[in-house]
């Protein structure tokens, strides 16, 4: 560990070296903001985007520790208002501004008085005379919003639609290079026993989508993948030998049609698509982030009806949902009917036509027999509603779902998840608030399962002084609510069997200095998964200093300690372990600096000590190097890493963001002992058609074999190289 230090030491001093160049001159000049210059400007505005995108999607999923997460959705939101900016001056502007994600509560509801007061703005940079607005934070507004006078209401027509709308198709391909063990060739006696660990197809996986986007008011799409080990084209051997029929073409299918504020309709979704509603706990489906640097962001900001354009397989509604307003009532319906995957433990059809399921499957892939047979095994509907009373300042509303399944659920259940939905169906109410006064802001949601298990959480946001800011976070999971849509701010991964209070505060210490820190203490009323007993406890403690002295300079570093409840590591011999705890600290301090208009850097190191009671203490270390280089108007552009890492084992893992291309993201667990390397190519190649192509790398030094089951690799190297196309028209 000390000699990856000692190298990555004259990366670091290099880095400070430039930081100090670029900051003396930086404050020479002054900042100012240019339009004479075109190419920089476009070229500056577009490493900026590239910036502000991927920093906003790695502080609010830095605390998801599930590497394959679709970020698509989160993407296309960012994307959008940066290709197409908020009006300032526009009316109706809250739920925009609050989506975006870049501004706080009071920072919204103080630029929205501002303008009732003063009339419209003239130039963005009159939010200098608020108080809650410094230039960091105007900065970090400017690529997404302008002022104008010059509103342009969209027309609706059917010719001005597809005069002025965007057709996106995306094409990828990406593959591992090394054989895997899911491709080994067997004949055809050894396939009774590996009808769980053989795949039936290539290991190419192959991904399409086209979309039509009209503004923020229409969208369109088909969505199309096959994933690495499924099969493409109909193989025989599967037909012969157990009687199952892989059809030709895409594993997956997925498509929609939404339209948004036209006549009568705030959002109509028909096909596939998302509702999320209230503050996530009674019902939420999609992606949602929770505990973050960003600790004014424990508020959900529910999105409503949203289209469904990624390639989660399950986790997702398909019919139709509407939602219609009138002055401050608003009525949102949504039903669903979709088949989902489930593990089979018995199938009666030759009987009554009943099924018995096991488990529900999440994962998505189906290459091999085993996975085939759990596909579309289970009949899923969900049908539900809201009604709500909205204004700027007040929220209140009822949520409620029905979720019925065509089988008979009979989960493999431990005793520690004895009290998880078990049944073919659920019914679940709730009921949630959101009051803003003066600077304070109050939230909150309360719901029931149908077997009288309840669920609440309550917080509250306040702007102490224009440069204080603080939350606090109360939520008591009931061990026995029962809710598969469910998705709040919690400890744990469902929002059940959980009390605890998590309390943040956000210190701009001066104009270039913040301090964020948070403290969470929860327990658990039940047992947990590799806890075998009740009412146990731990804690989370976090802290960041930020330092952004320029517009292209920003330092910080944080500190984190994490004491969760674990059984021992010692072998006992009775049914259920003695619960200790493990004890968790990470530090990281992360430089990011725009050397020039074309060339971006970034540096990070990382350590992080992990103890389990009972066990020896472990270590991990991540140094990486990113650089970013896109010269003015050029049709090239790249990125690169190269990262060094040492850690003892998977328990002293140390996640971290990667730049990938377009709409493919990811956050993997660095472990083991090696390095990282990748590196990204966008080429343009004409107007409409743009090329990427990525290659990347794991090299280990401790280890012969990689990963496990199917996707095992025989060789201390996995590479991976991706190719995607998108043609814009």
């Amino acid at each position: 560990m000390k000699d990856l230090f000692t190298k990555y030491l004259l990366i670091i001093t290099l880095n400070f070296i430039f930081c100090q160049v670029y900051i003396s001159q930086d404050t020479i000049k002054g900042y100012k903001y240019s339009i004479n210059h075109k190419s920089s400007k476009f070229n500056g505005k577009e490493l900026q985007k590239q910036f502000i995108i991927e920093q906003s999607i790695e502080t609010i999923a830095e605390n998801n520790e599930d590497e394959d997460i679709d970020y698509t959705t989160l993407f296309d939101l960012l994307s959008f208002y940066y290709e197409h900016p908020i009006n300032l001056n526009k009316k109706n502007i809250l739920d925009d501004l609050t989506q975006l994600r870049l501004l706080n509560q009071f920072q919204i509801n103080a630029l929205l008085d501002h303008i009732e007061k003063h009339g419209k703005l003239i130039t963005i940079y009159e939010l200098q005379v608020l108080d809650l607005f410094n230039m960091n934070d105007i900065r970090r507004l400017m690529p997404f919003v302008l002022v104008s006078t010059d509103f342009n209401a969209p027309n609706l027509s059917i010719s001005e639609m597809f005069k002025y709308g965007k057709n996106d198709l995306f094409i990828r391909y990406n593959r591992v290079i090394e054989p895997t063990s899911g491709q080994r060739e067997i004949d055809d006696s050894s396939w009774l026993d590996s009808r769980n660990t053989v795949q039936l197809g290539s290991p190419d996986n192959i991904y399409m989508r086209y979309r039509f986007k009209y503004l923020n008011n229409i969208s369109f799409g088909i969505t199309a993948e096959k994933d690495a080990g499924e099969a493409f084209i109909p193989n025989k051997r599967a037909s012969d030998l157990f009687g199952i029929n892989t059809k030709a073409g895409f594993d997956f299918y997925s498509a929609h049609f939404y339209m948004k504020n036209i006549g009568k309709f705030k959002a109509l979704a028909l096909g596939d698509y998302h509702v999320q509603l209230g503050q996530g706990l009674t019902f939420w489906s999609g992606l949602a982030f929770g505990k973050s640097s960003d600790i004014m962001g424990v508020k959900r900001n529910p999105m409503g009806i949203k289209p469904y354009s990624s390639v989660d397989e399950n986790l997702f509604l398909r019919g139709a949902a509407a939602e219609i307003g009138w002055k401050k009532l608003n009525f949102l319906v949504f039903g669903s009917k979709k088949m989902i995957d489930a593990n089979l433990q018995q199938d009666s059809t030759n009987t009554d036509g009943d099924i018995t399921v096991s488990s529900f499957q999440a994962s998505g892939n189906h290459g091999t027999i085993g996975d085939l047979e759990n596909k579309d095994a289970l009949e899923e509907s969900v049908f539900g509603g809201e009604v709500s009373i909205k204004d700027r300042k007040y929220t209140i509303g009822l949520i409620t779902s029905l979720s019925m399944y065509n089988g008979n659920i009979n989960r493999t259940l431990s005793p520690y998840s004895q009290f998880q939905f078990n049944s073919n169906f659920n019914w679940v109410t709730g009921a949630h608030y959101n009051w803003i006064h003066r600077n304070f802001n109050f939230f909150g949601e309360i719901s029931r399962s149908n077997n009288n298990g309840i669920a609440q959480l309550h917080g509250l946001m306040a702007s102490l002084h224009p440069k204080v800011s603080f939350s606090a976070f109360y939520r008591n999971y009931g061990k026995d609510y029962q809710n598969l849509f469910t998705n709040a701010v919690g400890e744990g991964s469902k929002s059940i069997n959980e009390k605890g209070i998590l309390s943040g505060i956000d210190f701009k210490l001066t104009k270039k200095l913040t301090l964020s820190s948070y403290f969470d203490q929860f327990s658990f009323p039940w047992m947990r998964y590799q806890v075998d007993a009740p009412n146990t406890s731990g804690f989370d403690i976090f802290t960041q200093i930020k330092y952004k002295p320029t517009k292209k300079l920003e330092v910080y570093t944080r500190i984190r300690h994490r004491n969760k409840p674990y059984n021992s590591a010692q072998d006992v011999e009775r049914d259920l372990d003695p619960v200790l705890s493990t004890d968790q600290w990470n530090y990281r301090f992360n430089i990011n600096v725009q050397i020039s208009e074309s060339i971006q850097i970034r540096s990070r190191v990382e350590y992080m000590t992990y103890y389990r009671v009972g066990s020896e203490k472990e270590s991990g270390l991540l140094l990486l190097q990113d650089i970013i280089y896109k010269p003015p108007m050029k049709k090239l552009s790249l990125n690169a890493r190269f990262a060094l890492f040492d850690t003892q084992s998977y328990n002293s893992r140390i996640y971290s963001y990667e730049n990938d291309v377009l709409y493919y993201y990811r956050i993997p667990a660095y472990y083991n002992k090696g390095s990282r390397t990748y590196i990204n190519a966008r080429y343009k190649l004409k107007k409409g058609i743009d090329l990427w192509l990525r290659w990347s790398q794991w090299n280990y030094n401790n280890v012969e074999q990689i990963s496990s089951g199917i996707n095992e690799i025989d060789d201390n190297k996995k590479s991976e190289i991706r190719f995607q196309v998108r043609f814009q028209f």
